[in-house]
């Protein structure tokens, strides 16, 4: 048996979170041959997209279990056939505190376990979020500069399927618990013991037993490579811990070199014939008052064309994807390019299970359009997680998708493949819905275009 292998597994909610790495694998599919092809890739991680976070709890927890069993058979296969994978699970949710926990990380204890501990590390600084004396923020630009906001004052903690009302992590583990972890019972790593002395650190993680629950401080990148400097040292010494996390985390714990592409120049990707590149289709699925300033400026500020997603015509939706593509094709044929954008707001419904329900419909309709966009655009950018995921699950219909690297912080560019039926090779960007300032899309979109800002 030969030395095992570490891979780093993100089980992740939506596929924002290769938003910091490059290089690696996204997983549409789940099944036991694309894990065992994974887990024998070159890269040192790759993403497992669950979307559960347009889920209920219950198929989350069932997706999550589907996963893990199959991961399990995977790993046990490579192991029998002489390759031992030692692997180490991440899952992947929201920046901002959005997600199904504990219900996933409880599948994932109960099905990969037992751990020794599980950490809360929500930190993503590419986005502006940080974790500072068991508090997590955002940074918020306002005309005096920046400014720390907990995140239970912001517009993702009234999320109507997944709001809570602390930023503060240790009360945040006990709502969302019920109380079953007590906020007393959650160990906090401040940022003193992350830039403290290593070996010291190292120690209180060996020592930690029966899946304790832990919220990680971080204000910089070199707080999450400590850390996770640690975590690797005491997992050498046969600690078993799982991660709930944002993306930062991942960048510390793949220590890949820089991207290979410069995000300015993501541009080359983009397809083209004769006469140059082909325009692009922004694709917003995201209503959060952040993306929907993007799109103002959006349009205010390149030669795009905005055609609105009427989502009070769904039971129409054969009739309204017929008009929205036609004209796509029309304006392509001007050599423009066209944002396709949902109606905006948030709506309000009785129930989750409604609102959850009426969330699905959208994605099959936005699918549908993207299954039937015009063969020879330039690019495709995908504004927000869950289109995102549909749109490279559905309506691309791929398997597997490497990531390029970023286009800008926080921003993905994965390709389609060579042999694609109707899009080979095509770019498609996976834009966060909660991500960037007021002009990070018209800058993405200016990158793609290889036009100059």
């Amino acid at each position: 048996m030969t030395t095992p292998i570490t891979k780093i597994i993100a089980i992740d909610d939506d596929p924002t979170g290769s938003q910091t790495v490059h290089g690696c694998l996204l997983l549409t599919r789940w099944d036991v041959g694309t894990l065992t092809q994974a887990l024998q890739d070159d890269s040192p991680l790759f993403f497992v997209l669950s979307n559960t976070r347009g889920m209920d709890a219950g198929r989350a927890a069932a997706v999550t279990r589907e996963i893990c069993v199959n991961l399990r058979l995977a790993l046990a296969d490579l192991e029998a056939a002489g390759t031992k994978v030692q692997p180490v699970i991440v899952s992947r949710s929201d920046s901002t505190l959005r997600g199904h926990y504990p219900v996933e990380t409880d599948v994932i204890a109960a099905e990969l376990g037992p751990f020794d501990a599980h950490f809360l590390a929500p930190a993503f600084f590419e986005g502006g979020r940080i974790t500072r004396d068991g508090t997590h923020y955002l940074i918020v630009d306002d005309p005096n500069g920046n400014q720390l906001v907990p995140v239970h004052e912001t517009e993702f903690a009234r999320d109507s399927v997944f709001g809570f009302s602390t930023a503060f992590l240790p009360d945040y583990v006990a709502e969302k618990t019920g109380g079953r972890i007590a906020a007393d019972d959650v160990q906090r790593f401040p940022l003193a013991e992350l830039r403290g002395d290593l070996e010291v650190l190292v120690q209180r993680l060996v020592a930690l037993t029966g899946n304790a629950c832990c919220a990680v401080d971080a204000e910089r990148q070199a707080d999450l490579d400590a850390f996770a400097a640690a975590v690797l040292a005491a997992a050498g010494q046969g600690r078993r811990f799982l991660f709930r996390s944002a993306a930062s985390l991942l960048t510390s714990l793949a220590a890949l070199p820089p991207q290979p592409v410069a995000p300015a120049d993501m541009g080359r990707f983009t397809r083209g014939g004769p006469a140059g590149h082909w325009p692009g289709v922004v694709l917003m699925g995201s209503h959060v008052a952040k993306s929907t300033r993007q799109l103002e400026h959006l349009l205010a500020n390149t030669d795009s064309v905005p055609l609105e997603i009427d989502l009070d015509r769904l039971d129409e939706a054969e009739d309204l994807v017929t008009q929205l593509t036609s004209a796509v094709r029309a304006i392509l044929a001007a050599g423009r390019g066209s944002v396709l954008y949902t109606s905006r707001g948030e709506r309000s419904f009785p129930s989750k299970a409604e609102r959850l329900a009426f969330g699905e419909r959208v994605s099959d309709l936005l699918v549908d359009i993207v299954r039937r966009l015009p063969a020879d655009i330039g690019f495709l950018i995908s504004k927000g997680g869950i289109t995102s995921n549909d749109t490279l699950s559905k309506g691309l219909a791929l398997t597997t998708a490497r990531v390029l690297g970023q286009v800008r912080a926080g921003c993905s560019v994965v390709r389609c493949p060579a042999d694609h039926p109707r899009f080979p090779e095509l770019p498609v960007v996976i834009f966060p819905g909660n991500v960037g300032g007021d002009d990070a899309l018209a800058e993405v979109y200016r990158i793609m275009s290889a036009k100059l800002p």
